[in-house]
């Protein structure tokens, strides 16, 4: 079974090299010879689980050393292999990324200190490299798949971790193919009753809608083949229970009021095709006022861009409308990880066993390696190099997962980190800007106060007032999406007890606890 379950991972590569299917059919062999005799609920072999790990990890472009630690992922937990022998078998890398994952599989929703201090280990391997959650996400989305197999009593605290701990972070990574598929897995465990509601709700809808979207669909194909646009593709989709089921509730349960229950999506070459075809869909089927939404010119904070359009076609069906590039699309189903696909097949940079292009991972030296191989070093331009290395990884991994991680160093307790953790990443969001355009990412209810401190920490310990969409506010004033701030700021201006109760984002309140007790000390010498 060996060659037939490794060609079944590999077959996913983008064109891996004769090193590549060595390493991996090494990491099949030893994953096989430790797990023998185990097998999962569904009474299919242990093997079956970290072949299906590898095999999704293949399929969004993770390269052959992420890959080998997805097949061996739980050999330091569940097996006799030890950790010594895992890096002497597959050097640091490798190890590295399995003892990332091995440390997050203690983690449990139901609030425990041991909870959040697993959550907490989790952001900190992220932050030191994005692999190890991307390898932890599809382990979960797998076992997500095989739930029905798990005994009763452990469904629901698996769902329910998986909607309120995974879901946030792939929806932050803009992973949107698996956010997706993990909500609707999950939705029927943990709320039974309402996925019921939704089903019989959407019923007659479905049955109906597919034959409408291939109606659409085949109408707008010939449309743009006529306008002289050949190179695209089109697909359709319904939306997701578990997303309908979040607008549903905000919107009084009224399907009327939901616009974008049926999508089809236009995926072309170039960014100038995508306007080019959205004048295309005004001009077949005309559009809801207001509805309109570019995000190519203003990306969501989760890098996603695309053109949205709300239309009613001809058979009077309300069908959004979705048109992106090719890099757009995959950067809207994968997020992060389509990031290191790109770059891989771009600058022709495959993880390796030895030698060859430089790997991803080179650039990403896990950061507790660093004060090592630092005082081995005499060399100052090889510190320097260092540096500069580090500055890089940190501009790779996400700036959000940086916050959390560096919470890790925090007096906060466990249940102030993870109260911390809800409010800042796992709530709602809205989307405010800067006078420049930029976009700052911040929860529901945050203020000013929130903006000033997640643009810069000398921005909001001297902020003297702010304007929202050019008016004069006070600091306590909840922003909207889409407002424009303008922070004014004043060097002889410093933080006040009273920010505390305007500050909505730990990150603001953590800042301001620390400008108060400096202060304090400097009144008190």
């Amino acid at each position: 079974m060996t060659t037939e379950d490794v060609q079944k991972i590999t077959q996913h590569m983008y064109s891996p090299s004769t090193a590549d299917i060595e390493l991996i059919t090494k990491a099949y062999d030893v994953a096989e010879q430790a797990h023998e005799g185990r097998f999962r609920y569904s009474g299919k072999p242990y093997l079956s689980h970290l072949t299906e790990t590898a095999r999704m990890l293949a399929e969004i472009g993770m390269g052959a050393h992420t890959i080998a630690a997805g097949l061996l992922h739980d050999t330091i937990e569940d097996t006799d292999l030890t950790p010594e022998e895992l890096q002497k078998e597959f050097g640091d890398e490798i190890f590295f990324l399995v003892q990332g994952v091995t440390k997050l599989g203690s983690v449990r929703y139901y609030g425990s200190d041991r909870h959040n201090e697993s959550l907490r280990k989790l952001f900190v391997a992220t932050s030191q490299d994005i692999r190890v959650l991307i390898i932890k996400l599809i382990d979960r989305l797998h076992n997500m798949q095989t739930l029905q197999y798990v005994p009763k009593e452990k469904q629901l605290r698996i769902a329910r971790e998986t909607l309120e701990i995974y879901v946030p972070v792939t929806h932050r990574l803009g992973m949107g193919r698996i956010r997706k598929e993990l909500e609707d897995l999950a939705f029927p465990y943990v709320y039974p009753e309402e996925f019921k509601k939704i089903t019989d709700l959407t019923k007659h809808i479905v049955k109906k809608s597919e034959v409408d979207l291939e109606k659409s669909r085949k109408t707008l194909q010939k449309r743009l083949a006529e306008a002289g646009i050949r190179d695209f593709h089109t697909s359709y989709r319904a939306k997701g229970m578990y997303s309908l089921y979040q607008k549903l509730k905000r919107r009084e349960w009224d399907m009327d009021n939901i616009h974008d229950f049926l999508a089809i999506r236009i995926v072309v070459p170039s960014i100038e095709q995508c306007y080019q075809v959205l004048g295309i869909v005004h001009e077949l089927w005309r559009p809801l006022p207001q509805r309109v939404k570019d995000y190519i010119a203003f990306p969501k904070p989760n890098g996603y861009q695309s053109l949205h359009t709300t239309v009613i076609t001809t058979n009077s069906t309300i069908l959004e409308v979705q048109i992106r590039t090719k890099a757009m699309h995959s950067e809207a189903e994968y997020g992060i990880a389509s990031h290191i696909m790109y770059k891989n097949i771009q600058q022709g940079k495959k993880e390796t066993i030895s030698g060859g292009a430089k790997s991803w991972f080179s650039t990403l030296v896990p950061s507790l390696f660093r004060p090592f191989i630092w005082r081995a070093s005499k060399n100052a331009e090889t510190q320097t190099q260092m540096i500069k290395e580090e500055h890089e990884h940190k501009q790779k991994i996400p700036h959000w997962i940086q916050e959390i991680a560096s919470a890790h160093t925090t007096n906060d307790s466990s249940n102030e980190f993870f109260d911390g953790l809800k409010d800042d990443f796992f709530s709602y969001r809205i989307f405010v800007f800067t006078p420049e355009g930029d976009v700052v990412d911040l929860p529901v209810g945050a203020s000013p106060i929130d903006f000033a401190y997640a643009i810069h920490s000398d921005i909001g310990d001297h902020t003297s007032g702010a304007k929202v969409n050019n008016k004069l506010v006070e600091l306590d004033t909840k922003l909207n999406n889409g407002d424009i701030v303008e922070i004014i700021k004043n060097k002889s201006n410093k933080p006040t007890q009273k920010w505390l109760s305007y500050a909505k984002t730990s990150l603001a309140r953590r800042r301001i606890r620390t400008a108060l007790t400096s202060q304090n000390e400097v009144h008190h010498k």
